[in-house]
């Protein structure tokens, strides 16, 4: 059982082990892995710090920041803002979905984001050496259903089976707590790469977490942050040079990457240049550079209405909690973007207290997930988890009003009841359409399902009274049921929000995936035995002149030359043919070869 953090900019994985929660490192030795992918000219596709190494020269085909559209319609207005800023494609899928075009294949965005689970997978796997099947992953509190419903495809895709998805905050909060033994309400201030969430909880003696309330953006982040700063340097470039270097993939890729330096640099320095050369050739072929100083100052005003965003957020989310600032005990700091000064100075002056930094702001959800996780498959495991709807439910009525059944920030599980009339005379079916949001217009919530109730009697508008009942269960699956009382005729859904999937195209993306982690299992298996034997060989070949000196006038030993030679040739011929098993057979004579060759030389 392990925990995921998937995030925007980097994903990360922990585990429980002897009742202690740790985050485990990938192979590279980092605890947190770029969510990116990538797809070489080659056709072999690149997942983590090996993605993100050849962004530059490969812009197009590198994917960053997919869980942003994780879970969207074609058509919503944040769609149309990375389709206008990204690097890669973005393209619309056959169910309004979203699609990234990496080397003229399309991929839904559950599969990149599987992409980057199957990953974390790995890490674990070699960690522990065994197969890992059951995952908690995290998702940003105010993630709707469709986009936790992508996010469990994605986990699907991966070859997990998810059997929790938790909010951030709350996975921050439980690694927060666990082991703590504190009564305290605690606000979770998570501002990551791509979104950002306020969670406030009540933290038992007993191992209770109760969610009071939970708010967010999940187009809010740290990739806003660099927005801001590329905007600023395409700007000054265009005006000293009249170039618009947004309309080069590999200039603009190159101008993301310094933005995001520079903006981490200057959580430590008052100011920091942004050098980038040669980034792009004028119509007189002349090649022009890009030299900028970016001072603290200037990426504060820069991004300063972003960051009175999170405190509005923050504002609302404590009246919707009904608490004073003086009644939230400690402020968690949670996300990449919560090293900035100004946000650290910004939470607070808002809570009228200093913020709590003594989590690791990058790993601290994995860890939760982790927690939650090994409390899940422990049943004598005393901690219990009290979470909320992040957005109310509720369903269309006449005039395109929303009418709300189960408010916002409703712990779950639940269910509400509520009772309503036909709108028309001899009105003999209705349409129930289940939807969720906060705008009391219908129209600008997002709909979950849809079901018909038919048989009703002919009667005036009005007399016919139906009673429709909201359930949610611990999971977050919404049935929603439709009585006539005076028939007692009844009709239900379970609403299964939609990734923009279907069942055939999920099982596809499975068996894909799974060809790639052999492949991938192979071609790392080769390259270990390469290294390994190619080390022998360069060995060898540097004791050769010494060796055959010393042993050349014997036919012993010229006989012995001519069979390390041998050896060394067929070890060759293996690693050209990536034949893995020649390669092993053969490192065995290769290090018995190189024995004899040191030991010859040490007689001397």
């Amino acid at each position: 059982m392990i925990g995921i953090d998937l995030g925007t900019t980097n994903s990360c994985v922990a585990i429980v082990e002897n009742g202690t929660p740790s985050v485990i490192p990938n192979r590279g030795g980092y605890k947190t892995t770029p969510s990116m992918v990538a797809v070489t000219e080659a056709g072999k596709r690149l997942v983590g710090h090996i993605a993100k190494r050849q962004a530059i020269t490969n812009a197009e085909n590198t994917v960053y920041a997919a869980k942003r559209l994780i879970g969207r319609k074609w058509n919503s207005p944040q769609v149309k803002n990375a389709v206008a800023t990204s690097s890669y494609r973005i393209v619309e899928g056959p169910h309004h979905d979203v699609r990234i075009v990496l080397r003229d294949k399309e991929y839904s965005v559950p599969e990149i984001s599987a992409m980057v689970l199957q990953e974390m997978k790995i890490i674990a796997e070699d960690y522990l050496g065994e197969t890992v099947s059951k995952a908690v992953v995290t998702v940003p509190a105010y993630f709707n259903d469709n986009q936790r419903q992508a996010t469990k495809d994605a986990g699907e895709i991966a070859g997990l089976d998810v059997i929790r998805i938790i909010n951030e905050p709350t996975a921050a909060a439980l690694s927060y707590g666990f082991g703590r033994n504190m009564e305290k309400v605690v606000a979770v201030y998570d501002f990551g790469g791509g979104t950002f969430d306020i969670s406030i909880l009540e933290i038992g003696a007993h191992g209770v977490f109760k969610v009071i309330a939970t708010a967010g953006d999940t187009f809010l982040g740290g990739e806003d942050v660099d927005a801001r700063i590329i905007d600023w340097l395409v700007q000054g470039f265009k005006e000293e040079h009249n170039l618009d270097l947004r309309q080069d993939r590999m200039a603009l890729q190159r101008l993301k990457d310094a933005a995001e330096k520079a903006k981490c640099e200057l959580s430590s320095v008052k100011e920091t240049e942004v050098n980038l050369p040669f980034i792009i050739s004028s119509g007189r072929n002349e090649a022009l550079h890009l030299q900028k100083t970016l001072t603290r100052q200037t990426l504060e005003e820069l991004s300063d209405d972003l960051i009175e965003r999170t405190v509005d957020i923050c504002r609302q989310t404590l009246e919707d909690a009904k608490l004073e600032k003086d009644e939230i005990e400690e402020v968690v700091l949670v996300g990449g973007m919560t090293r900035m000064p100004k946000i650290q100075s910004a939470v607070a002056t808002f809570f009228e207290r200093e913020p709590c930094k003594g989590v690791h702001p990058d790993e601290v959800v994995a860890l939760g997930a982790a927690i939650q996780g090994a409390a899940l498959m422990d049943d004598k495991q005393e901690m219990v988890l009290l979470d909320v709807t992040p957005h109310a439910l509720g369903i269309m009525t006449f005039g395109s009003i929303f009418e709300e059944l189960i408010p916002q920030n409703t712990t779950v599980p639940t269910h509400r009841t509520k009772i309503f009339t036909t709108s028309r005379d001899n009105q003999t079916a209705v349409k129930i359409l289940v939807m969720q949001g906060e705008s009391t217009n219908a129209e600008e919530n997002e709909l979950l399902g849809e079901f018909i109730l038919t048989g009703l009697r002919r009667a005036p508008k009005g007399t016919v009274e139906i009673e429709v009942t909201f359930e949610i269960n611990a999971d977050g699956i919404v049935s929603v049921r439709a009585k006539d009382l005076e028939t007692g005729l009844e009709q239900s859904i379970q609403v299964t929000a939609t990734s923009g999937l279907t069942r055939d195209e999920i099982k596809g993306m499975i068996e894909n995936a799974k060809d790639d982690v052999v492949d991938r299992r192979s071609s790392e298996e080769f390259e270990a035995a390469k290294q390994e034997a190619e080390k022998i060989v360069g060995e060898i070949e540097k004791l050769f002149p010494q060796v055959e000196q010393i042993v050349a006038s014997s036919d012993f030993g010229r006989d012995a030359i001519e069979k390390a030679r041998a050896i060394v040739e067929r070890a060759r011929q293996a690693i050209v043919k990536k034949d893995v098993a020649a390669i092993k057979e053969q490192i065995d004579g290769l290090t018995r070869t190189h024995r004899m060759f040191k030991g010859v030389v040490a007689k001397t």
